[in-house]
Order: C-alpha cells, then sequence, then structure tokens
C-alpha cells in the first residue's frame, strides 16, 4: 500500500515554451526524498491535451525538447519511488478545437466545462465518440513503452451528454432522446465501455497494472463504479470545495468496501492550480493523519512548474507531514475499522429525490456524520448491499424510503437484536403515506408548519427543556404503542404577508402538535429531518437529540472519551498484529477569506481519557510510534487509560491475546 503519495500535476498550456528546461534528475530526486514520498503520480498527457514524452499517438508539448516522462519514470525508480502515470481522460484542449463534434453537451447543445470557446477553460469529451480510440490508443502506448506503476485516468464518470453520437445512439436502438431514462441506459453503457477498454489494454500489455478512474467522489451506493477501479484515491481537499467534512464522510464509506484506498488531499491554500499556494503545514499534518486514521494512504498535490523544477518550499512542507506518517505506518497497515452504528448513506439509499441531491455530500449525510463525529461514535458508512446486522444501531438519515426490499432487509436487522434510528422522511413507504417500519407511531402528513418547536421530555445535553426552533421540515404523527420522549409545539402561524411577527419566525403558541419524537422496541423516530437541519444550521439543540437518541439506543458503547467535539476518534483492527489501534485527532479549522477553511494553529490536549469495550483480554497499551507504555485500569470488559498530551495526532495500541 502507497502511503506517502504525490499527484504532480503539470497542465501546461502550449503558450509556454521552453518547458521542462530546467528538469534535473538529481534535482527531482532530491525533493522527493526531502517530501519522504514514496509514490509520484507524473504526467503521459495534460488537460491541454499534450503528451510529455515522444508519441505517435499523441503529440509531443511544443516547447518540450526531450522524454520528460521517461526521465521522471528512471529517476524516481532509482530511489525506490513509485510512479503511477496520469492521462487526462475527460479533457484535452487541443483535440477540443479540433472535435467539437466529440464533445460532451447539454440539451441546449452547450458545451462543459466552460459553455463555449470564447471563456478561458477546459470542454469535457464524450466517450461514446472516435475520442475514445485516441484514449485507448495512447493508453496502449505509454503502457507499452514505459515501466510505470499504475495508470490514473482523470475527470470521468457517468456523464450526462446530449451530443449527437449519444442522440443517434439512442435513436438507433429505438429509444427517445427526449425520454431521460433511456438517456441514461446509454450513459451508463459508454462509462463501463470505457472502463472496460482501458482495462483490456493495459491488461494486454502488463497484467495485473493497478488502474484508477478519478470523478472527485465515490459515490456511495455505486459498488459496480468504485468496483471498475483496482483501487480508489479519495480527492478530497478540504480548501477546494469538499470541505472538511467530506472526506471522514468518504473514508467510511470506502473502508467497507474492502479495497485499498488514498485520501487525496493538496499543498495548495485552495485547489489545485495555484500556484504560489501553501497550505500551513499543520493542516498537512492534520490531513494526513486523518487519512491513516480512517484506514487509508495518503496522497498530497502539487503542480510542477512548467520549467521543470521542483519547487523545495513544497516538499519541504510536504516532508513534515510525511516523516510523521511513515512513523505511523506499521500501526495502520491491514486495518479495519471497528464500528457500532452504521449510518445508510442517503446518496446509496436512492428512492427518494433528495437522495440524487446535494453533490460530494448531501446535507442529509454529512450533518449525520457531523454529529458522529461530534458525538464521539464508532461508526462506518454503508449502502444497501452492506450487512446490516455486523452494527448495534443503524441510522436512516431524514429521507431514506422503504421499499420492499430495504423492508426485508430491516426487519432481519431487528430480528438480530438492531436498533435503528429514523428522522423525518425516514422509515416511511416510498409514497411517503405511512410508516413501513413499526416505530410505534402512525403517519399523519407532512407537519404544516415550517419552523416549529420541540419540547422534549428529557433533559437535552447541555441544554435544559425549553421549547426549541427546529427550521426543517418535519413529519405530522399520532402515537401508536410507542413512548412520547418529547412533543411538538405548534407556532402561532407560518410567517406570511399577513402573518408575520418580529424578525423570523412567530414564536411558540404551547399548542400540542403531536409527538416529536417516539420510542419503541425496533428504535427512535425523530420526526424533523434532523441531519439536514444540522447541516445547514449547525443547531445545538439538534445535536443534543440526536446524541440522546443514540444513546439510549447503545448504552454500551465500544469507546468513550473526553476529547472535545472538534475532536475526531476512531478504532482501527489489525486482526493479524492482535491489536486495536486507537486514533485521537484534534484540530479546529478556521474560516478564512470566503468559505475557505484553514487549519494553522494545533493547540495541544492534556490528559485525554478514553475507555475500550473489548472481548480480547488486553496485555499491553502504549502510545505509537513513540512505544511509550501507558498505564490502564480493567473494568469487566473495559480498558481506562489516559493520553498525557495529544499533539495533532495520538495513536493508542491495545495488544490483545
Amino acid at each position: 500500500m502507497r502511503f506517502r503519495q504525490v499527484h504532480l500535476d503539470y497542465h501546461t498550456s502550449e503558450a509556454i515554451t521552453p518547458i521542462g528546461a530546467c528538469f534535473d534528475k538529481k534535482q527531482f530526486q532530491e525533493m522527493l526524498k526531502l517530501g519522504n514520498v514514496d509514490s509520484v503520480t507524473v504526467f503521459s498527457k495534460c488537460h491541454h491535451g499534450w503528451a510529455y514524452h515522444p508519441s505517435e499517438a499523441n503529440e509531443i508539448h511544443p516547447g518540450l525538447s526531450f522524454d520528460l516522462l521517461g526521465a521522471q519514470i528512471e529517476a524516481a525508480h532509482e530511489i525506490n519511488v513509485k510512479t503511477p502515470v496520469y492521462l487526462s481522460a475527460g479533457l484535452d484542449e487541443k483535440l477540443a478545437r479540433r472535435h467539437p463534434e466529440w464533445l460532451i453537451r447539454d440539451e441546449n447543445d452547450q458545451t462543459n466545462w466552460v459553455k463555449g470557446f470564447l471563456e478561458p477553460g477546459y470542454h469535457q469529451f464524450c466517450m461514446n465518440t472516435p475520442y475514445l480510440d485516441i484514449l485507448i490508443a495512447q493508453t496502449r502506448e505509454v503502457v507499452s513503452r514505459y515501466d510505470l506503476d499504475g495508470l490514473f485516468f482523470d475527470i470521468v464518470g457517468v456523464r450526462k451528454c446530449y451530443c449527437h453520437s449519444c442522440i443517434e445512439s439512442v435513436r438507433r436502438e429505438g429509444g427517445d432522446p427526449r425520454d431521460e431514462q433511456a438517456m441514461r441506459r446509454l450513459w451508463e453503457r459508454t462509462y463501463a465501455n470505457y472502463t472496460a477498454r482501458v482495462k483490456e489494454a493495459a491488461e494486454a500489455i502488463k497484467p495485473g497494472l493497478p488502474i484508477f478512474h478519478n470523478g472527485g467522489h465515490i459515490a456511495r451506493g455505486r459498488r459496480d463504479l468504485a468496483f471498475m477501479n483496482d483501487h480508489l484515491e479519495l480527492e478530497s481537499l478540504p480548501t477546494g470545495g469538499w470541505g472538511y467534512d467530506h472526506f471522514p464522510l468518504s473514508a467510511r464509506y470506502a473502508q467497507t468496501l474492502g479495497v485499498q484506498f488514498l485520501g487525496m488531499t493538496g499543498k495548495f491554500h485552495t485547489s489545485w492550480g495555484e500556484f504560489g499556494g501553501y497550505k500551513h503545514p499543520n493542516a498537512l499534518r492534520y490531513e494526513t493523519a486523518l487519512s491513516i486514521a480512517n484506514g487509508a494512504g495518503c496522497s498530497i498535490g502539487d503542480q510542477l512548474h512548467p520549467d521543470g523544477h521542483m519547487d523545495e518550499a513544497t516538499y519541504a512542507l510536504i516532508g513534515e507531514a510525511y516523516r510523521e506518517v511513515e512513523s505511523k505506518e506499521a500501526w495502520c497497515t491491514q486495518a479495519t475499522n471497528v464500528a457500532d452504528i452504521a449510518l445508510l448513506s442517503l446518496e446509496a439509499a436512492g428512492v427518494h429525490p433528495q437522495a440524487q441531491t446535494g453533490g460530494r455530500k448531501p446535507p442529509s449525510d454529512a450533518g449525520a456524520a457531523r454529529i458522529l463525529l461530534e458525538g464521539k461514535f464508532l461508526f462506518d458508512v454503508i449502502d444497501k448491499e452492506h450487512d446490516f446486522t455486523a452494527y448495534k444501531v443503524l441510522i436512516l438519515p431524514d429521507y431514506v424510503a422503504v421499499d420492499e426490499g430495504l423492508r426485508g432487509q430491516l426487519e432481519l436487522f431487528l430480528q438480530h437484536g438492531g436498533k435503528i434510528l429514523a428522522t423525518g422522511w425516514s422509515g416511511l413507504d416510498p409514497e411517503g403515506t405511512q410508516f413501513a417500519v413499526d416505530f410505534g407511531a402512525r403517519h399523519v402528513e407532512a407537519n404544516p408548519y415550517r419552523p416549529d418547536y420541540f419540547r422534549p421530555a428529557f433533559k437535552p445535553g447541555s441544554l435544559q427543556k425549553a421549547s426549541f426552533i427546529f427550521y426543517a421540515q418535519g413529519q405530522k404523527i399520532e402515537l401508536a404503542g410507542g413512548t412520547e420522549l418529547g412533543r411538538r409545539e405548534d407556532p402561532y402561524f407560518n410567517r406570511d404577508v399577513f402573518t408575520f411577527c418580529s424578525h423570523q419566525h412567530s414564536p411558540s403558541s404551547y399548542t400540542n402538535g403531536g409527538p416529536g419524537m417516539v420510542e419503541n422496541s425496533n428504535g427512535i423516530y425523530i420526526a424533523w429531518n434532523v441531519f439536514e437541519d444540522y447541516a445547514a444550521k449547525g443547531s445545538l439543540i439538534v445535536k443534543e437529540t440526536v446524541l440522546h437518541a443514540l444513546n439510549r439506543l447503545l448504552p454500551e458503547k465500544t469507546l468513550h472519551t473526553n476529547l472535545p467535539a472538534q475532536g475526531v476518534v476512531t478504532l482501527q483492527e489489525q486482526k493479524e498484529e492482535k491489536r486495536l489501534v486507537n486514533h485521537l485527532l484534534y484540530a479546529s479549522p478556521v474560516r478564512r477569506g470566503e468559505n475557505i477553511e484553514v487549519i494553522e494553529d494545533i493547540i495541544p490536549l492534556y490528559d485525554v481519557q478514553v475507555s475500550v469495550r473489548t472481548e480480547g483480554r488486553v496485555k499491553n497499551v502504549y502510545l505509537a510510534p513513540q512505544m511509550t507504555p501507558l498505564s490502564f485500569s480493567r473494568e469487566e470488559q473495559n480498558i481506562h487509560y489516559t493520553v498525557p498530551v495529544l499533539e495533532c495526532h495520538q495513536m493508542v495500541v491495545l495488544d490483545y491475546e
């Protein structure tokens, strides 16, 4: 497994010449050593469409006078650094201007990424055109000529396309291009054909060569797409639009698939292609630690200057993080995640239209993962193909409609003693008319008041009892055998031109609007889309309500800790080594500029208390990689210990018999 990769972008315009003139083998090697890198992704072809080596299947960059790719591979291999090779698959601006008829088009015949040719930017290709044959020839060429260690294809996926080729393909099959489902079947086949042809071309020359197709996000619930890759690289640049919530959500799904995967961040202050942009070293320390704490290797994005000279400041920055990673690798290989809770991803659940929105992190998934992280629960993110019975609690976030297939899985889960937490629209049949799972309540209708109020029958964590505003859409329910854990209170009225009060919503009228939270032997139902609410508003009462529900459903958590809310905790098991590895992380992203979260200061925490419940007999507890023994106590199946200092990331190892 590669733990310390650099993704070395080299998207270089033909308007810049010469290029690569300052490449120096020794300097290239020195920078890789400074960065403590074990793998570097180097370029055969970039978004501009040029090759960085002599080519018959493509054209070498007009400003390049030598085989840069070959020189990079030779230099890296001499110092035992692997070299997967990059081909821009979805973008090729040189060809885009020669063959605009091969580009993806929307319903209005506009191109993407940019909508024409009078603004700077790239145009995406359709793989249902002769362009695919050219890409396959380029693939064969680079695999046959170079001692590469893998292939990385970029800007690919199942794409909506209404180009002439796609329209004619559907019409030849007797379909109607105005029928999106008919078009979607074609788009799915187009992508599957592309990945199959790439695999066939590479396997014919170098059997077993690892291949990854990057679309910027691993779609939860699409195992068929995930398994078209030999490993996964989770592109997740926190400052580049993904945010700090995306990677934990994505990683907690990827690790359940049983394939090796990398967490890909960047050295940039913002995102890809930022020359002269640098993160604070502490940000990369945290982001790489977050990867290994979630069972992933690491990849850090950089962009090579057109002159080919490797930037020393960049590799000093990367090296600071990667030296830490290297010291910890022994405790991170062949690890599986320990989880009490499964979050059935809304993205994977599929039925409700809301499951198709939200991009890389649908609000309901993101809000649920954020509460689980802040509540220090051990969890996986799963799809409907996963074994639900491996968990004690299953969360159905906000819009998980229960069709017949899912109903059978939930019944089996409940028969095995599992508990369900369902929220908002979740738990209803696909028509949204009645509960498909018995939560001790009867569905009436979508609540006519929004926002409205929740008055819990319990003290909600750090808050006192009160009537609390819930902003998200709720469902009106009646008790049907369950126990009410809190009631809904109606406002005086919805805000309208003739009925409004104060600056926002009207206050509670104290009118009982029926149950707002119900419990029975199957689990707990909360009648609002609370996870969507938390993603949008971050309301403390929403989090405390969910935490109260989870603590009731999970009285015997595997792990307890007093790590603050912004901290992250995971528990990984190395079964062959007979040890548990408890990862503890702490850093506080702050907002800088417009919508950019950064990490600069790492504040040490002292005397972090942890309790781990385990059936194995624990022999030793120690800090890794320091190898410092920790004193611990045993209380039945619980092992208690205190971490003296947590500075960014600390591993605690529990050896068991």
